[in-house]
């Protein structure tokens, strides 16, 4: 499993509530939905991180 790094992030609170419910929406931690989203977008503009062997 990859390591995690954590850093801080600023979030308009209206965005984050947005964020919290979707993620309670689809039954993921707001961690695991930013994440999820992230690679979404990583994938979607083909930038996904290359898989170690």
């Amino acid at each position: 499993m990859p390591k995690k790094k954590a850093f801080a992030l600023r979030v308009n609170e209206d965005m984050m509530k947005a964020i919290e419910k979707w993620a309670a929406d689809e039954f993921r931690s707001t961690n695991g939905q930013l994440e999820w989203m992230l690679m979404q977008q990583l994938k979607e503009h083909k930038r996904e991180p290359k898989k170690k062997k």
